[in-house]
């Protein structure tokens, strides 16, 4: 880009990670899955005793509790948006017993319910115990009121222009132990008491259920998340029901869930290595572990089924033989922490209870030991985990319906946790040497489609695509970015990551479609980065000469950042210890935009 370019995106966008107003959309950061005491995995299996309050005022830059009694607060930026998103099931059923205004407040059943030391599993069984789904401790009116108690928060902190609060929930069916949980977000008014997993099991009758909603003049949307832990049943061929998915189950999924959360701290689900050999950076955050490890004996063949990219290409071939896609999904990124605080930053890494270094993965037992080693040491699933992600949306204001209407439009991007910003556009008609107009972003939207969008019918040539980064100014420097194209070619799937710029005067081999090594480096024995290479901004116009007209397609934008440590190497570093050596020492944080589609027959 253009120094014109470069002067442009600095005046629209302050050091302080938020975005300044500016005419063509601007972009917002925030998180729409966080838990707080009134979810019942948290107060029970967490000690979490924290409200929403605490939740919205730890986005807002403040200091709250961690259950074991230190204190959490983002060193960075605050967020410009939150939800809560709080289970739906059992909401607020044991916060409701430490609540003198709540209609379960002494009663003389609440012991089976109140003790932060049972374990889940015994509470849930203690809650079924109870033998009526509508039993006044975990009954409507528990519910309601928790979910009233809600809404209030949201409304409360509601700033509009400054920081926006969205009314929202988790809804969480777990068949086989396998996640097919969603997030409800509400673009403003939410009903008296929300639809959960004990009203239905099957995602189904949830879009039904704000289908309803919409024509009372209530409008939501869902987002599933966790695909990576669904064992393969987020994004099959058939539904719920085992019946082969047609056109008007495809329409229903995509007018209630047109986003997936595909970063947060169970992993990323963007993709997988054995679907993605040849994508040298698909085993990023990859949790190695599976919900459902009794019956899933082969796990390998339902990886498909449970990443947003083979979700994509499933789309598309569903797309070339019945006309339908149900899987045209845009990104956004979360954290689902369950102490009503988001650990986006890897130096500044925190976990449920207990919140240690040891129960975390990061440190063995005895690491006090000057001649201890990781030898016999078992390492926990939650060393896998990664921080937080954050949603990333493109919007006209930080509202919640320029928001909301941003996500209905599946103009968002994903990050792994930091603030970095991506863009992209796509057309058959953008101008020559866009990418060093000063006005490049009107223009785009002028003659191409943003990210999120469908591509127009064919012009003459290959679409073009103008991909665009700009980095966090307070975590690292880009390396790459990247357009990652799937394709459908004689009735099969196909994919390919280019590198199109590349930091450090690089250039893409023509041959392999990869940048040369920008030679960063991180220096284990401080976690100290290579501060001379990688970039502040990288742009560039690419044209798929690839294309053919007949084809379905999705393109979307991936950018890295330089190697960096990561949150279990810096736990090892204040413990005076190596890392894990059965965790990754360092990675790659990044972005990911939503994809642009191109359908021949649209």
């Amino acid at each position: 880009m253009s120094k014109t370019t470069t002067a442009l995106l600095a005046a629209l966008f302050t050091m302080s990670g938020h975005a300044a107003d500016g005419p063509a959309r601007n972009a917002y950061f925030g998180d729409t899955h966080i838990h707080t005491v009134y979810s019942m995995d948290a107060f029970m299996a967490g000690g979490v005793r924290t409200t929403p309050d605490h939740a919205y005022n730890y986005a807002k830059g403040e200091a709250i509790p961690h259950p074991d009694g230190t204190m959490l607060r983002i060193t960075g930026a605050p967020l410009d948006f939150l939800m809560v998103s709080d289970h739906a099931a059992y909401l607020g059923a044991n916060e409701a017993l430490l609540d003198p205004t709540s209609p379960t407040y002494g009663h003389p059943e609440a012991d089976r319910l109140s003790s932060a030391s049972n374990a889940l599993a015994d509470v849930i069984a203690a809650l079924f115990a109870l033998g009526d789904e509508n039993h006044e401790l975990v009954g409507p009116a528990v519910i309601a009121h928790a979910w009233a108690k809600s809404i209030e928060a949201a409304e409360r902190h509601n700033d509009p222009g400054t920081f926006t609060t969205f009314i929202g929930y988790e809804y969480t069916p777990t068949p086989g132990n396998r996640h097919l949980h969603r997030n409800v977000v509400f673009r403003g008014s939410a009903p008296e008491i929300p639809f959960s997993s004990r009203d239905s099991g099957d995602p189904e009758d949830l879009w039904t259920w704000l289908d309803g909603l919409r024509e009372e003049g209530i409008e939501a949307l869902a987002i599933p998340h966790n695909m990576n832990q669904s064992d393969g049943l987020a994004f099959m061929e058939t539904t719920w029901k085992g019946i082969p998915i047609d056109a008007a189950w495809a329409e229903k999924r995509m007018r209630n869930e047109p986003i997936a959360e595909i970063s947060q701290q169970k992993g990323t689900s963007e993709t997988h290595p054995s679907l993605s050999p040849n994508d040298e950076w698909a085993d990023f955050q990859i949790v190695q572990y599976y919900l459902n490890r009794r019956e899933n004996t082969n796990p390998i063949s339902v990886f498909k089924g449970g990443y947003w990219r083979g979700a994509l290409l499933t789309g598309l071939e569903m797309q070339e033989r019945g006309g339908f896609n149900p899987y045209q999904l845009g990104a956004i990124g979360a954290s689902d922490s369950h102490v009503s605080a988001a650990p986006i930053e890897e130096d500044n890494h925190f976990s449920g209870n207990p919140n240690t270094p040891f129960s975390r993965g990061s440190a063995y037992l005895n690491h006090a030991d000057p001649d201890a080693s990781w030898e016999g040491f078992w390492t926990p699933r939650q060393a896998t985990h990664g921080t937080g992600g954050l949603a990333g949306v493109w919007a006209d204001a930080n509202t919640r319906e320029a928001l909301y209407d941003a996500m209905r439009r599946r103009e968002t991007f994903a990050t792994s946790g930091p603030r970095i910003r991506v863009r992209l556009f796509g057309g058959f008609a953008l101008p020559d040497g866009i990418s060093e107009a000063s006005d490049w972003v009107e223009q785009a939207y002028a003659h191409g489609v943003p990210m999120g969008g469908m591509l127009p019918d064919a012009g003459e040539g290959a679409p073009s695509f103008l991909a665009w980064a700009a980095r966090d100014s307070h975590e690292g420097w880009l390396q790459r970015l990247q357009i990652v194209k799937g394709w459908v070619e004689d009735g099969e799937a196909r994919e390919r990551v280019y590198d199109v710029a590349c930091s450090d005067g690089g250039s893409p081999d023509p041959a392999t479609h990869r940048c040369p090594d920008n030679g960063a480096r991180v220096n284990l024995a401080d976690c100290s980065i290579t501060r001379d290479k990688g970039a502040v901004e990288l742009a560039t116009v690419w044209r798929d000469s690839a294309f053919d007209a007949g084809q379905q397609a999705f393109y979307y934008a991936r950018v890295l950042e330089n190697p960096s440590c990561r949150w279990s190497t810096w736990d090892a570093l204040r413990l005076g210890i190596p890392p894990n050596p059965d965790l990754p020492a360092t990675q790659q944080e990044r972005a990911w935009s939503s994809p642009i589609w191109y359908d021949p027959g649209a």
